[in-house]
């Protein structure tokens, strides 16, 4: 592409970023829909994100994404908080306009809506379970209440944070909420009925493989781990189809969240199967 000085910029904030996906998908989107822009991958510590922001005022830049450690702590620097992603308690995406910053959530319909492309699932009552209890689970957690799940059990090593995660959800919708303690091989009764599982953990990206008790599970589940590797799927999706299980990985959330930033950003079509394949060639 030709970068000139009406080039808008847009880039991803975290810390570390050097492995970031992030400008391999938005880069070919902009080129395709021939908007003049550029991404790029921006390593902000922990303590420089204010001066980070006070940075995309002055320089103009047009959009950003937010990945770990920067979700939680941009909300105060934001002049607006899309309502959705007040209530999750994060962002991962924010539109600039003159240097008005307004945040939004995509990671919740960036899992649901390549789920149900791909795989058919419809959430409307269906029970799910969900391994861990953190952003991204909570972002996950909000999008398949809102979309009308009967049940979510929330599976967590540390019990309070599942118990604060399923307050909150009980606090805004009618989704029937328990939490378990997760201290070893899971192998709670809700596996049996259970319509989806989902991996919401850092495990996988240790390569580590969460204890499940996959006998107990029913064979009508879909397995999705939130967590994605650029070399392949994670153990956790690996011995899930080994045991038979349609699988979901975490790459689709990757670009399913990124089509939402991108729609936010400029209201143009997003080739969400290219995107995805452009970072694993083996989907």
């Amino acid at each position: 592409m030709t970068i000139t000085a009406a080039t808008r910029l847009y880039g991803i904030l975290g810390h570390p970023v050097g492995h970031s996906l992030s400008p391999a998908i938005h880069n070919p989107e902009f080129a395709a829909c021939g908007h003049d822009a550029v991404y790029l991958a921006f390593d902000v510590p922990p303590g420089r994100l204010p001066a980070a922001i006070d940075g995309v005022r002055a320089l103009g830049l047009a959009g950003l994404n937010l990945t770990i450690p920067h979700k939680e702590a941009i909300l105060p620097l934001l002049d607006a908080i899309d309502p959705a992603a007040a209530r999750i308690g994060a962002v991962n995406t924010v539109a600039a306009e003159d240097g008005h910053l307004t945040g939004y959530n995509t990671d919740g319909i960036g899992f649901l809506n390549p789920l149900s492309a791909r795989l058919g699932f419809q959430p409307r009552d269906k029970r799910v379970v969900i391994l861990g209890a953190g952003g991204a689970v909570r972002a996950v957690a909000f999008a398949l209440m809102d979309a009308g799940v009967s049940e979510i059990v929330l599976a967590n090593r540390t019990l309070q944070r599942a118990e604060a995660l399923a307050r909150d959800l009980r606090a805004t919708g009618n989704t029937l909420v328990r939490t378990v303690a997760w201290d070893g091989p899971f192998t709670d009764p809700a596996l049996a009925s259970c319509d989806l599982l989902i991996q919401g953990t850092s495990l996988g990206l240790h390569d580590e493989l969460p204890e499940i008790a996959w006998p107990d599970l029913s064979p009508k589940a879909i397995v999705a781990d939130l967590v994605y590797r650029a070399d392949g799927p994670t153990r956790f999706l690996q011995t899930a189809a080994t045991h038979g299980y349609p699988v979901y990985d975490g790459i689709w959330m990757l670009v399913g969240q990124a089509a939402e930033a991108f729609r936010i950003w400029t209201g143009a079509p997003f080739d969400i199967e290219r995107a995805a394949r452009r970072c694993r060639p083996d989907l």
